[in-house]
């Protein structure tokens, strides 16, 4: 699995649609520090500052054709890793949000690449706040972030490894 680290991109998913047309292989991962233009469901801006974890997947081809179910999934695994490695409880908040004291803590964007009519491949988008301090004033209400929520600094090359160890194994046990 080959992890690509940039500093700045303006979306991870865009990054990552754009090596896999490039002919990138399926669990390739695009990491940034930021995203100058992170956008969640309907093109929602996602804030992405330094200090999150923000990070595309190039999914394998799989037998899974419903984007909506990955995305649930995937929000399941973060939830799990979250509450499993900082004793926290995530609620996930259908279809692609993962929730702690009701505040979002994580989004989850899950995109086809289509070639003719065929699903090519699939990348997934996942912004976790971790160790975010504060937020803008419109979003101080409704966001919150691991760091502020478990009271300690997260590791995000850990979480990282983590998040991607359970997203492969339960890939590998759908496609067996």
């Amino acid at each position: 699995m080959e992890i690509r680290h940039f500093k700045s991109v303006s979306s991870t998913s865009d990054k990552a649609k754009e090596l896999a047309n490039a002919g990138y292989i399926p669990w390739t991962t695009i990491v940034a520090e930021e995203q100058t233009d992170g956008h969640g469901r309907k093109g929602e801006a996602w804030f992405s500052p330094k200090g999150g974890l923000y990070f595309s997947v190039i999914l394998p081809k799989n037998s899974i054709d419903d984007l909506q179910t990955i995305t649930i999934l995937a929000a399941f695994k973060v939830a799990k890793t979250i509450k499993e490695s900082f004793g926290l409880e995530p609620m996930i908040k259908l279809p692609n949000d993962v929730l702690i004291n009701d505040k979002k803590f994580c989004g989850i964007l899950t995109e086809n690449i289509i070639i003719g009519d065929k699903v090519k491949l699939s990348v997934i988008g996942i912004g976790i706040n971790t160790n975010i301090d504060k937020f803008p004033e419109s979003l101080k209400d409704i966001a919150t972030s691991v760091k502020i929520e478990a009271n300690r600094e997260i590791d995000n090359q850990i979480l990282l490894n983590k998040i991607l160890e359970e997203l492969k194994n339960q890939f590998n046990t759908i496609n067996q």
